[in-house]
């Protein structure tokens, strides 16, 4: 009953948005029966059924068709978002635009005093223009052409915001490195490199070549260690395998780990672990190894506990020997209380992508502890990369992908 409730007023939200949207950007700025309103009109009807598709096709739609709609239909969703907020922007400005003096006012400001007409002709002269509708129409000219120049700087603005954020997820992730000091690591680990990856999400937008993109970059680091933790896919294996085989590729001197993301258990946690054992890459499943210089550990993502695969930090680092440094893979910042219990040094962690589309970092604050970057929280440190990817929107605004490269440092050194 309540998810029939939330999803009839998020349909009756988004109803309300795109008619506003029509109202603003079609119906003030066109006539009546004009191309321009009926081309407009049809799009803000078709672009959202798009959207919904999209948001529905992973369950609905093998793969191949998914395609089709998830571009148009997940852009404009970002397209919608800034077009809102240019939009209630315009709003603001709209009354100061419509005081600004006219043509008309400024002829007569600029008229000399001696050309300006006794009050008998001047009285008379506004009747006629009156009687003329002159007056009303240079109103309503007045309102149409601000409404198109609200509408084309608001249309423009969300146009270019969102074509500039798909080009940097398209681009590929950046590095970005951060030291972190371990009070319990030993020297002759200090600067040890560990590569974090996360939120990849391979799906119906993000395939092979992002992939390919993500490990060339990750390789060129040369880490000594790799941390692909969680949110890799959106799909199943038989879909997107060929999509994450790159992964095999992958090199560092320790190897490459895995843990579960709550969007693997969308589709299959079990499968993948598989998978990607297969290529490779170690998945952690509430377990933990034993590195030279201090203990791996790695946990299931919480979205796993209706199946009975949720987080166990006890198999995880129950019987660990204390004195040495722990490193935690979780994807879910949330977790990092109980890592602050059992003694976790370094927690490692995404799920969040830093927000992904401004304003979103605002309200992914109120979800998690660290939306991004390096925190402390009592004796453990709580890292979370913005991820390598985008689910969604193939769009970020206010929040880069990243691959963090997080240096280990010895306080003994």
């Amino acid at each position: 009953m309540v998810i029939a409730v939330v999803g009839v007023a998020a349909l009756g939200l988004l109803g309300a948005a795109h008619w506003y949207v029509w109202r603003r950007l079609v119906r003030d700025v066109s006539a009546p029966r004009s191309r321009y309103r009926r081309a407009g009109t049809v799009l803000v009807v078709l672009l959202p059924v798009l959207s919904l598709l999209a948001l529905v096709g992973g369950r609905a739609f093998p793969l191949a068709v998914e395609r089709w709609f998830a571009w148009p239909g997940y852009l404009w969703l970002a397209v919608l978002l800034y077009l809102l907020l240019a939009l209630l922007v315009g709003e603001v400005l709209r009354p100061l635009l419509l005081r600004l003096p006219g043509r008309a006012a400024r002829d007569r400001e600029d008229r000399p005093a001696a050309e300006e007409p006794s009050e008998e002709l001047a009285a008379e002269r506004s009747e006629e223009l009156a009687a003329e509708g002159v007056a009303v129409a240079d109103s309503a000219s007045r309102r149409l052409f601000v409404s198109r120049v609200v509408a084309g700087a608001a249309a423009g603005v969300a146009v270019g915001v969102v074509g500039n954020g798909a080009f940097g997820v398209l681009r590929g992730p950046q590095v970005k490195r951060v030291t972190v000091p371990l009070a319990k690591l030993p020297r002759a680990a200090h600067g040890y490199r560990i590569a974090v990856v996360s939120d990849i999400h391979l799906g119906p937008i993000l395939g092979r070549a992002h992939t390919r993109r993500i490990v060339d970059t990750v390789n060129a680091t040369q880490p000594d260690l790799i941390a692909v933790v969680g949110d890799l896919v959106d799909g199943t294996v038989p879909e997107l395998g060929p999509a994450a085989r790159p992964l095999a590729d992958l090199r560092a001197k320790d190897g490459a780990y895995f843990v579960t993301g709550n969007h693997e258990y969308f589709s299959g946690a079990a499968p993948w672990v598989d998978f990607v054992r297969e290529l490779g890459v170690h998945p952690l499943e509430n377990a933990r190894v034993e590195l030279p210089w201090f203990d791996l550990a790695g946990i299931n993502d919480i979205a796993g506990t209706a199946q009975g695969q949720g987080p166990d930090y006890e198999r995880a680092l129950g019987d660990r020997d204390r004195g040495r440094a722990a490193v935690l893979m979780a994807h879910q910042p949330v977790t990092v209380h109980d890592s602050v219990r059992h003694g976790v040094d370094l927690q490692l962690s995404g799920h969040t992508h830093g927000g992904q589309l401004w304003p979103g970092n605002y309200l992914a604050e109120l979800a998690n502890p660290t939306v991004a970057g390096l925190e402390r929280y009592g004796d453990t440190q709580l890292y979370v990369t913005r991820g390598a990817g985008a689910w969604g929107p193939p769009v970020r605004v206010g929040a880069p992908s990243d691959i963090t490269v997080v240096t280990l440092a010895s306080l003994q050194a």
